[in-house]
């Protein structure tokens, strides 16, 4: 190893005997002759001085810090801890809570979490009859048999003509003309002048019609604005002026575009934020929204039902459980029953939501039999599928060792080096995948057997650290670091023998210190391993380049890795039984002397002169600073 890792370990040594020395010195006899005591007051003057110079040589060629052994252990345990499993039983595995992973699983979420009113689902009779003249320029809003000359297209600047004609309470088509015009500005895919129609007072209008069952046609017109004002940032206003009680009770109407479309404007609204979703299911829109599932009149109602409730499962905080724990065996039957794929998907979210939480929640979703379906759909190969089955079936192994066999016993390993090495597959995918098996990673002795068995897998993780994406990377890490940290021996020389040496030696280089400290500690569980069953891993690491790199992080400035880096190489690298005589005290007789370089001398003022050669180069007889990486040392 480096002269600058043999330095430090020999200054810690030196440290120690100088301690000692000084303890000897005050533990004298008190009662001594005037030759004694003279001769005693030499030997430390002559020990003083020679402990000055040694000092000051140290100091000038490199700059050190006391290594506190203690200290590293409590603060390293109390990292683990918080890391896996292995160590810490009650915080087992780790959850998606921190910032980072939250936004990387909302970017997903943010496209579906809201919907302008783009697709409205073509009305039935009723409403179809009385629409014909509405030609909207966005064609899959509405149904229109006119041509383009029948429709006219509303801007701000009609907005007080519309309001006159909203208040002519005797006019039933004049009625539905201001409301029409309305939504057809909200309409507009790039913006839309919502502040403008807010402005002029309408909302309180639509919200009356909502709750004038009169006029079904009028209720679809404004539920549709609405739906289109709370797919902007200002779904609040939409709940402030008392919309939420009126849309709900639309999903028991009997007409089924009005229900459709409240239920999707209430999805706006669920998916602006926790609040707000609260604000919904406090008003028991989870009944009606359950019972439109249950017994749909269409394909298109159905699939934006099971949209919106999707949305009412998300966000943090999340609902409590027994708000929404009512829905979970419709969604169940839903997996069980729907070929419709883009149902299927907004299902698989709505559990990942529900099952990303402590072993309660994750409990309360298993217990409708869903992860079994979930594996099988794996098999039907649909890409919008494979990651949210992934997501939700990585929530459930996060929980107990119970319910992670659970999920091993339906057979979700073998499934894995498809999702991992399949040409052409999304990063998210691999990602994903290997934070499932690390956290299986994280179980029983069993279950990491179980991840041996399929033997594709190892070998898959360890080239995906060298050469995956780098997020993919990160998480293959953990699979590695969680087998080393909690695994028996076999695991751990299992490993090995997959080359996870020197795939975790291509992580020390990188810049994200939470993942050097996971391959430093993974690093540190083998070489052990390795010591205590006579393998020389360390010549691996060596071959690697990884002493290099583990010397390197001693200056890195995270003092967490500079801590472990350190402990590494005393631990397995320093030549044990090879006692620094250049250290080592020793009596000639008259003084005690330290075994300072001859090459060492004072100067006119009392600083040191440079020597001719450094001083941990030096390979005299008195300093033999030799390593040996024979097969059969120690380290």
């Amino acid at each position: 190893i480096s002269k600058k890792a043999k330095s430090r370990a020999h200054l810690a040594k030196f440290n120690h005997r100088v301690v000692s020395f000084m303890r000897t010195l005050e533990s004298s006899p008190p009662r001594r002759s005037t030759q004694h005591q003279h001769s005693a007051t030499t030997r430390s003057i002559a020990c003083l001085t020679q402990l000055t110079i040694s000092k000051t040589h140290w100091l000038s060629t490199q700059h050190y810090t006391t290594i506190h052994k203690s200290k590293d252990k409590m603060v390293l345990e109390a990292r683990k801890a918080g890391f896996k499993k292995t160590l810490d039983s009650a915080d087992g595995r780790r959850r998606r809570n921190d910032t980072s992973i939250q936004l990387r699983k909302n970017k997903r979420e943010g496209v579906m979490a809201k919907r302008r009113a783009a697709s409205t689902p073509v009305p039935t009779a009723p409403i179809a009859s009385t629409s014909s003249n509405d030609n909207n320029n966005n064609a899959a809003m509405a149904p229109s048999n006119s041509s383009n000359a029948q429709r006219r297209i509303y801007s701000p600047a009609d907005i007080p003509e519309l309001m006159e004609l909203l208040h002519r309470q005797d006019n039933a088509e004049s009625c539905l003309e201001a409301v029409r015009g309305f939504r057809r500005m909200l309409s507009i895919e790039k913006n839309p002048p919502v502040e403008a129609v807010l402005s002029c007072g309408v909302m309180p209008a639509l919200i009356q019609i909502l709750a004038n069952g009169n006029n079904e046609l009028l209720q679809f017109e404004a539920c549709w604005a609405l739906t289109n004002i709370a797919s902007t940032d200002y779904t609040k206003c939409v709940v402030e002026a008392g919309a939420v009680p009126h849309l709900v009770a639309l999903l028991s109407s009997p007409h089924a575009d009005c229900r459709e479309q409240s239920a999707w404007c209430l999805g706006n609204i669920a998916g602006d934020c926790a609040e707000l979703r609260d604000v919904v299911l406090n008003c028991n829109a989870l009944a009606p929204m359950l019972q439109n599932i249950q017994q749909p009149a269409n394909d298109s109602l159905l699939s934006n039902v099971v949209w919106s409730l999707s949305n009412m499962c998300r966000g943090k905080p999340q609902p409590h459980l027994n708000m929404i724990q009512p829905c979970l065996p419709v969604l169940a039957a839903l997996l069980q029953t729907s070929k419709n794929n883009e149902i299927l998907v907004d299902v698989c979210w709505s559990l990942s939501y529900l099952s990303d939480g402590d072993e309660q929640r994750i409990q309360a979703v298993m217990e409708n039999n869903v992860a079994p379906i979930m594996v099988q759909l794996l098999d039907a190969g649909a890409p919008s599928l494979i990651n949210p089955i992934i997501r939700t079936l990585g929530n459930f192994v996060s929980g107990s060792d119970a319910q992670t066999q659970a999920v091993v016993d339906c057979g979700i390993i073998a499934k894995t080096p498809a999702l991992l090495s399949t040409p052409g597959q999304r990063k998210v995918v691999k990602k994903e995948t290997c934070w499932l098996l690390s956290n299986i990673a994280a179980g029983t002795h069993q279950q990491i057997n179980a991840i041996f068995k399929e033997r594709t897998v190892m070998s898959t993780v360890v080239n995906l650290i060298q050469r995956g994406e780098w997020e993919v990377r990160k998480e293959a890490t953990w699979v590695l670091s969680n087998i080393a940290t909690g695994g028996c021996d076999e695991h751990v020389m299992g490993v090995v023998e997959y080359g996870a040496i020197k795939a975790l030696c291509s992580i020390l280089e990188v810049a994200d210190s939470k993942i050097v400290l996971v391959a430093l500690d993974a690093l540190a569980a083998i070489l052990k391993v390795g010591t205590k069953n006579g393998s020389n891993y360390a010549v691996l690491v060596d071959e690697a380049g990884g002493i290099e790199m583990i010397e390197n992080l001693q200056e890195h400035e995270n003092e967490k890795i500079y801590l472990k880096a350190v402990d590494i190489l005393e631990e397995y690298f320093h030549g044990e039984g090879q006692e620094d005589e250049n250290l080592a005290p020793s009596d000639n007789g008259n003084a005690f002397t330290f075994g300072v370089s001859k090459n060492v001398n004072i100067g006119m003022f009392g600083g040191e002169q440079q020597s001719q050669q450094p001083f941990y180069q030096q390979q005299s007889p008195a300093a033999p600073l030799q390593f040996n990486f024979a097969n059969n040392s120690t380290y």
